[in-house]
């Protein structure tokens, strides 16, 4: 029977297991967006993962919502990602580096420029947004002409090559959890009356644009994308449309020939079946909140071909030991995810470092 341990081709890599690392955001990146002095013991330490996808990466200046969080659209973040892919590789895992643009999800006081940012459409999410002054509400996001349309894509290009540059075994385009992609999805946020608004098809074409643009320039098997269908986060409502929408969008990037598509799923089994039965290449799903016990229920039952965790792993550098052992996973110490240095990031104890000497 297939179980975590089975190896796997996904795309053009040989995965030692089916467990994924799912992106997290730290905000533990240098003010230039380059990945910070731990980044890459950090990712090194994870490395048991068949697979490691990052945190969210902004592919522009226009792209970036949080304090600290990365780019991959520089010479010098190339470098610096270098050592990151270089890490991981060392370790005998893969690396995907997720493209992750925020869309309306900003605040100005955390980008280059203090730039306002863009979305869809000109609609306040409603939601507060940390900055180094602290909480202050999202402002109002400007409009992408459909010209922003077009640069944006290429951006998602120009940054999908700057991650191979970097050593990146490929990029997961972020789709999911109320960002740029997911705001094109949801009538609430996107009431453009152009080719990228209105109907399913309409609403969905950017994020095929984006994916089709990216897999020709580093290949479909180095591509992946991360969905998170019925999710609310960011204000979004996908409406009574939402599931047909995904199921279109299935299909469409099916003819891609992607190397995954990676599910956040919470709960509408009947669209994970049809999404399982119109996606031909691999599947990842990640259940958020999902019990140790049931760590590997999925791939048993045909529904995923791996599954994603991820703070199991931020606290667990050696999850897939401890799975194998039964031994008990490290403790969450939540007020060090986001910020700060080594402590909550790169010293959560291996089990050979709490053994007495």
């Amino acid at each position: 029977m297939t179980d975590i341990k089975t190896p796997i081709r996904l795309g053009n890599l040989d995965l030692k297991n089916r467990l994924a690392m799912a992106p997290m955001t730290r905000s533990r990146a240098q003010p230039d967006g380059k990945p910070g002095p731990l980044a890459a013991t950090y990712y090194a330490q994870r490395a048991g993962m068949g697979l490691i996808i990052s945190e969210g990466t902004q592919p522009s200046d226009e792209g970036q919502g949080y304090i600290f969080t990365p780019g991959i659209y520089t010479d010098a973040h190339v470098q610096e990602w270098q050592k990151v892919t270089q890490a991981v590789h060392d370790k005998g895992s893969h690396i995907f580096i997720q493209l992750m643009h925020v869309g309306r999800t900003s605040h100005p006081d955390n980008t280059p420029g203090n730039a306002q940012a863009v979305a869809p459409s000109a609609i306040v999410p409603g939601d507060q947004m940390f900055t180094l002054d602290g909480m202050k509400p999202v402002p109002e996001p400007r409009a992408l002409t459909a010209e922003d349309i077009t640069r944006t894509v290429d951006d998602f290009r120009k940054a999908a090559r700057c991650a191979i540059d970097a050593g990146a075994d490929g990029v997961e385009i972020h789709g999911a959890n109320g960002y740029l992609l997911q705001q094109f999805f949801a009538p609430n946020a996107n009431v453009r009356t152009d080719a990228y608004g209105g109907g399913i098809e309409n609403r969905a074409r950017f994020a095929i644009e984006v994916a089709r643009a990216v897999s020709e320039e580093i290949g479909a098997e180095r591509t992946g994308i991360r969905l998170s269908p019925g999710t609310t986060l960011g204000g979004l409502e996908e409406g009574p449309e939402g599931p047909d929408l995904y199921r279109y969008l299935m299909r469409e990037l099916n003819d891609l020939g992607l190397a995954y598509v990676h599910l956040m799923h919470i709960g509408n089994e009947d669209l994970l079946a049809d999404i399982r039965k119109a996606w031909g290449q691999a599947l990842i799903v990640n259940r958020p909140g999902r019990a140790l016990e049931k760590v590997g229920s999925d791939i048993a039952s045909g529904v995923a071909d791996l599954e994603s965790y991820g703070q199991y792993v931020l606290t667990t550098p050696d999850f897939v030991e401890r799975l194998s052992s039964g031994e008990p996973m490290n403790s969450p110490d939540k007020s060090s995810y986001y910020g700060g240095g080594s402590e909550g990031y790169t010293d959560y104890p291996t089990l050979k470092e709490r053994a007495p000497a």
